[in-house]
């Protein structure tokens, strides 16, 4: 008697499944948004799935594991830090890392510079900012990211945009609010090329407010 499928065709649903989730999403992102696949606690198998479906920009919210992945996964994958970063850390990513979500202060700001000096390149980052009501999210607030902006100097470190987590809840126009707070700020600043905001739950809202980047992982790989 049969109880259930093979190992094989379980891993078959599973490729199908993140194949066809990646290539939903993509049908309905916005001209000029671009996804980032956020495998966080997912194995390097199910990333080799999501790249072998065409997928390469792939978000990671720890060091050590963004690391682990990307000595054993294709190398023309653009990786981004999306979890918050500590300045011990960017040692370990500073040749590579194509992009970091999550500078949410001048001091780490300062650290990136420090290691794009020591490997010879100038890394692409945006600044976080604190837009949700919940106080467990880091980020700068407006004022403190103006005051950043005109004092910056450091000349390994490209500002390509801003990043900003809305608050988790149901309330879609508290998100929206949120999102649009985000984006006036953003176009009050001018000259930068990334907004990052939206996830699986809210990302179409997130678009609709001018998102470029949307960090989706759930509704790729599942839940963890």
């Amino acid at each position: 008697m049969r109880c259930g499928p093979s190992v094989r065709e379980s891993a078959k649903v599973i490729k199908m499944s993140i194949k066809t989730n990646i290539e939903s999403i993509q049908s309905t992102l916005s001209h000029g948004c671009r996804l980032v696949a956020v495998s966080k606690t997912h194995p390097a198998a199910l990333v080799q799935e999501a790249y072998d479906a065409g997928q390469r920009v792939f978000g990671e919210n720890k060091v050590q594991e963004m690391v682990s992945k990307y000595e054993v996964l294709p190398k023309d994958i653009e990786w981004h830090l999306i979890g918050h970063l500590q300045t011990n850390k960017v040692k370990y990513i500073a040749e590579w890392v194509g992009l970091i979500h999550s500078v949410d202060s001048a001091k780490l700001a300062e650290e990136i510079d420090k290691q794009g000096k020591k490997v010879g390149r100038v890394i692409p980052c945006l600044l976080q900012v604190h837009i949700a009501k919940e106080e467990t999210k880091f980020g700068f607030d407006r004022e403190e990211l103006l005051e950043f902006l005109a004092d910056f100097k450091l000349s390994n470190v490209e500002i390509r945009g801003l990043m900003g987590m809305a608050t988790l809840t149901d309330d879609q126009d508290q998100i929206r609010r949120e999102f649009r707070q985000l984006h006036d700020l953003f176009d009050e600043i001018g000259n930068m090329k990334e907004l990052s905001m939206g996830m699986s739950s809210d990302y179409k809202i997130a678009m609709e407010e001018g998102s470029t980047l949307v960090r989706i992982g759930t509704a790729i790989f599942g839940r963890r």
